[in-house]
């Protein structure tokens, strides 16, 4: 699998991140960090407060004043306000396209954002063009033919979020990457789990498994969403590593994992189905190998099998052949004056139905033979009965190839569905998540659909009112209202729900404002706002990062974000460990040129210069990424001894590996115990290393450096 290619649901089409601004190291600001956005209605005002949160110069383009703001206090964080149409070259020099590093085209105008990323590369063919526009087939022609250039539509880019809001609360993200499918899983910890009380949170990960959060049951009882996030000022994530490895798992724990479920490959023994073999693959091998002829013939005949319409069309084709052969050679035969192709035409005449006129005109001074008449007119009656099955063979294979455009959809689920009202953009990649999901949803819209659209779904057409009552509204388990309208999808809605107050009531909406007046009356309703999703996947493309998709967990986007290694980036030459505790994001695949794909990647995977590596972030930790700006290693590792002197090889070889170290450096340090290793450590690390150090029979234990007296130790 190459990461250059996302998934087809996410509607995305990201490019290969070499060709943007690198990152500079040590936290410096790069050449440029003047971004100007263009379009500020509920996405591009969402795109300017995401921006601002990297600390950069932000300008702005509209072409009429906004009445009001969606981002409260939104003009006082922009350099530069322009009022006109961005498409004009003196708009966007006035607004200072020339010295910005990337340009956001946020319209709901495609045309107008299109025409202004073209004007834009003009005036500054350096600039990186982040376009909103829902064009799939150009937005791969222009991104094969523009460097610096990625396409994104807010609508299809949120879908997976409205789609794992319906799906129940222990599927909280889902995204696929090339043949691999991952999941987001929330386990809440009972008495009978096989974790509970048997195993520690770093036991959980595993080549298929990443613990991503971890909740330990609360005294008072409160849930996770109640519990506020991380503010541990040496943690580089309010999301992830808010846990400590050596934590065991108890009754009552909340445990968040993301799993990987990869392309089915054949087990070990398996075969491998072989591949078919068309009919004239077959014909050829039998005449340039006659001496196989038993055998080929014996080999299609079981690679017919079960395909009864096939059988009996070759017996038809191959009894029609002997006849034309037989009744060709007897007419020659008998008259020689006659030319071979004569004979041909007249026994194709007989198999048509021409007895009469081949034989009605016949001078009677040419006596014919009975036996000549007899198997003439056999020929007449055979061919009519053959090559009349033909025909019928025929005219069913084209009545199926009509009806398969007709065919009937499936019938409506009766019981733990999904209830999509609306069938628009949003509508169909909700239905096509649910059902990669393995959830039963029927979509509800009141305008015809053609028959190739989603054909393997449930669809009702008709006014919502009454197709309600033909989803089986009552025993459905989700409500998901994506219409075009928010106003209706409101009233669609808080009517479905009134119908069927059990079921998770899912709301779309543009205005953030709007979301969050409805979510307070309605607490029990789940309202999102496609634009406040999708804006931090523009935001960090703006930086050259590469999106491939989001979804939300505990009240922040996950970015799932592609990075190519370069020289001078601030990810060059790290281990995954330095960058995952040091930046505050999950390392979920690694690729190196000419190797295979490595899933949930070691933390001791140094990376190198032309990598491949897919990471979960937030928006900080892609802010901490470009600004190069990592949280400091605040722990040590103090030895005291080891037990044996294989311990003390294995555990310089251990120090190596974890601190990422010289062997030789670690090799010195054992041969000097007690002492403590002088190279600073991330908490998580060095957990991992007291542990592995244990393993091997080594004494040794943890020291926070801002508190020399404070020491965690390990259990064996």
């Amino acid at each position: 699998m190459q990461l250059s290619d996302p998934l087809d649901s996410s509607g995305l089409f990201p490019l290969d991140i070499s060709s943007a601004p690198s990152t500079p190291q040590n936290g410096q600001k790069s050449v440029s960090d003047h971004f100007l956005v263009c379009g500020l209605g509920s996405l591009g005002q969402h795109c300017v407060a995401n921006l601002k949160t990297f600390g950069v110069k932000v300008s702005a383009i509209e072409l009429v004043k906004p009445a009001h703001w969606e981002v409260p206090d939104l003009p006082n964080l922009l350099e530069k306000l322009l009022v006109g149409d961005c498409c004009q070259n003196d708009v966007l020099l006035a607004a200072g396209v020339e010295c910005c590093r990337a340009i956001l085209l946020v319209t709901d105008n495609q045309r107008v954002n299109l025409e202004a990323a073209l004007a834009a590369r003009v005036l500054n063919p350096s600039i990186r063009l982040v376009v909103r526009s829902d064009k799939e087939n150009l937005n791969q022609v222009l991104g094969a033919q523009l460097d610096n250039f990625v396409a994104f539509e807010p609508s299809q880019l949120s879908a997976s979020a409205f789609a794992l809001a319906a799906a129940g609360d222990n599927l909280l993200g889902y995204f696929q990457v090339g043949g691999y499918r991952f999941k987001v899983i929330k386990r809440r910890i009972n008495p009978d789990h096989r974790w509970c009380d048997r195993r520690q949170l770093n036991e959980i990960d595993n080549r298929r498994r990443r613990l991503l959060r971890h909740f330990a049951v609360h005294p008072e009882g409160l849930s996770p969403t109640q519990i506020s996030d991380s503010t541990d000022p040496s943690s580089a994530s309010a999301q992830f590593y808010t846990w400590l490895p050596n934590t065991t798992v108890r009754a009552g724990d909340t445990v968040i994992t993301l799993e990987v479920e990869p392309a089915r490959e054949p087990l070990v023994g398996e075969q491998k189905k072989a591949p078919r073999r068309s009919l004239m693959q077959y014909l050829f091998r039998m005449l340039t190998q006659w001496q196989t002829w038993p055998r080929s013939i014996a080999a299609f005949w079981r690679v017919s099998y079960g395909q009864q319409i096939r059988r009996v069309a070759i017996l038809c084709g191959l009894t029609i052949f002997a006849l034309v052969i037989i009744g060709t050679g007897l007419f020659w035969l008998y008259y020689p004056r006659i030319p071979l192709p004569d004979a041909f035409y007249a026994t194709v005449t007989l198999l048509l139905g021409g007895y009469g006129d081949l034989f009605g005109d016949l001078n009677p001074t040419d006596p014919l033979p009975w036996w000549i008449r007899l198997f003439s007119l056999s020929l007449t009656l055979a061919g009519t009965a053959f090559i009349g099955v033909l025909y019928a063979l025929l005219t069913e294979k084209l009545l199926t190839i009509k009806f398969q455009f007709l065919t009937r959809r499936p019938p409506v689920p009766q019981r733990h569905h999904a209830v999509i009202i609306g069938l628009g953009q949003v509508g169909r990649r909700v239905m096509s998540t649910l059902k990669d999901l393995q959830q039963p949803a029927v979509a509800i819209t009141g305008h015809e659909v053609d028959a190739e659209v989603l054909p393997q779904l449930p669809i009702i057409v008709g006014e919502t009112a009454t197709a309600l009552e033909q989803a089986n509204l009552h025993s459905a388990k989700s409500i998901i209202a994506v219409g075009e309208d928010e106003v209706q999808n409101l009233e669609m809605g808080l009517m479905a729900y009134r119908a069927n107050p059990r079921c998770r009531l899912i709301i779309r909406a543009y205005d953030q404002r709007f979301s969050d007046k409805v979510a307070q009356l309605f607490p029990y309703a789940r309202v999102l706002c496609a634009s406040a999703l999708s804006a931090e996947a523009f935001a960090g493309a703006a930086f050259g990062e590469n999106v491939l998709s989001l979804f939300p967990l505990y009240n922040q986007t996950i970015l799932v974000t592609q990075y190519t290694i370069e020289a001078a980036d601030t990810l060059s030459g790290l281990l995954l460990s330095e960058m995952a505790y040091g930046y505050g994001v999950v390392p979920i695949l690694y690729q190196h040129p000419g190797s295979a794909d490595a899933l949930m990647p070691s933390d001791d995977t140094r990376l190198q210069e032309g990598d491949r590596l897919l990471v979960l972030a937030t928006i900080r930790g892609l802010r901490r990424i470009e600004q190069g700006k990592r949280v400091h290693q605040q722990w040590q590792v103090a030895i005291a001894r080891a037990l044996t002197q294989d311990a003390q090889f294995d555990g310089a070889s251990e120090i190596a590996c974890v601190a990422g170290c010289d062997i030789s450096e670690a090799r010195r340090f054992m041969e000097n115990l007690p002492g403590t290793f002088p190279k600073k450590l991330y908490r998580h690390q060095a957990l991992r290393l007291v542990r592995q150090l244990l393993k091997r029979q080594v004494q040794a234990r943890m020291i926070a450096i801002n508190h020399p007296n404070l020491t965690v130790f390990q259990r064996e």
